[in-house]
């Protein structure tokens, strides 16, 4: 019998043929911005088997190879295959230019940032976990270390919740492998070297209930295992359905579309809210009008852990913060290279994009807290 609440999420690794579809796009983005700082991108892909669908709108004076940079990535990801690539990519319409041109949104539509205390980056604990999972995975796998394994993963943690604390319940993981490998060694490796760690990071129990590829096998994975497409795995990148999505997917688009820079924005504001103490959760919705350059609604909900009204909070918001795509950007730096990683473990939690530590998630930032505790 259920003695309290469960809730689960999910992750996926880079090899899982959705965020191959997110990778490639963000690496075009990347490029593109890496030459032309203003470009417009909108760049949708799909994979199926050795095949490579780009598709979308992108207005740039960079100079790339689109093609190519879809192919690299695919090796960078650890896939052998050379795919054919169809170039269905044009330019922005005219129509939705126009109103960015002058400062407002790239399109309509409702945005949500959020942020909690049940962990040291402010995340919700079920997506971190599952999201630690797939990344421990594919680093042990990329240095030699996780015999058999292949590029496609996938994650889910679920916890119990009770009102004395929160316990792993279960944790399931499939993982693509080689077809003559030894299913007791893998299965072992997996539970010890990678679920039990991820459980301690976080000092939680380690006698949950334990699945690994409960089909039975997981050779053919990736692309040749399933179609891709962008922007399929939004609660993934988020916050793991713990809290809303406004349901426009990030990668591919650059930062004048405001699914992409006000969802980085939200998550800055609920984050620094939380941080600075004066709420133990916090949930943010903007929402937005096309080439209309500022919010038509701001909400701020903090499910009764608040210590100031939520009035005060939305007015100190809007006092200290320029939330028009042009004001974004700028606070956030979005105009940077510094995408094409961002799917590699969510776009949210981490202080750095990259393993070397150069590339900073800016939307993670910290330098707002004193704004917030000051509210009376």
């Amino acid at each position: 019998m259920n003695k309290g609440k469960f809730f689960t999420s999910e992750a996926v690794s880079i090899g899982h043929p959705d965020h191959v579809c997110d990778m490639i796009s963000d690496r075009i983005l990347d490029a593109c911005l890496a030459q032309d700082r203003n470009s417009r991108v909108a760049c949708e892909t799909m994979v199926k088997d050795e095949f490579i669908v780009l598709a979308g709108e992108i207005s740039t004076i960079a100079n790339i190879n689109v093609e190519q940079i879809a192919k690299d990535t695919i090796k960078k990801i650890g896939y052998s295959y050379t795919p054919r690539v169809l170039n269905l990519l044009n330019k922005q319409s005219p129509d939705i230019a126009q109103g960015v041109n002058t400062g407002g949104a790239g399109d309509q539509g409702i945005m949500f940032g959020y942020a909690n205390s049940e962990t040291p980056q402010y995340m919700p604990l079920a997506i971190a976990m599952a999201h630690d999972l797939v990344k421990l995975a594919t680093r042990l796998r990329q240095e030699g270390e996780f015999l058999y394994a292949g590029p496609d993963m996938k994650s889910q943690v679920t916890l119990e919740y009770t009102d004395k604390n929160i316990k792993v319940d279960t944790i399931l993981m499939s993982i693509q492998h080689k077809r003559n490998y030894n299913e007791t060694e893998f299965k072992k490796f997996i539970e010890e070297e990678i679920m039990k760690k991820v459980a301690q990071k976080y000092d939680l129990n380690t006698d949950f209930k334990v699945l690994i590829n409960p089909t039975g096998k997981f050779v053919i994975g990736g692309p040749k295992g399933d179609a891709g497409l962008t922007g399929r795995k939004i609660i993934v990148d988020t916050y793991g359905g713990y809290a809303p999505h406004g349901g426009g997917a990030f990668s591919g688009k650059d930062p004048t579309k405001v699914d992409r820079s006000a969802a980085y924005m939200a998550r800055y504001l609920a984050k620094n809210i939380v941080a600075s103490g004066i709420a133990k959760e916090c949930l943010i919705q903007l929402s937005y009008a096309i080439g209309v350059d500022k919010p038509i609604s701001i909400l701020v909900n903090c499910s009764n852990t608040n210590k100031v009204e939520e009035e005060k909070i939305v007015k100190c918001i809007c006092d200290n913060f320029d939330l028009s795509p042009k004001g974004i950007i700028e606070k956030l730096k979005l105009r940077n290279p510094i995408y094409s990683e961002t799917c590699n473990g969510g776009h949210f939690g981490r202080e750095y994009i990259d393993k070397e530590k150069t590339i900073e998630c800016t939307w993670e930032k910290l330098d707002s807290l004193e704004i917030f505790a000051k509210i009376k």
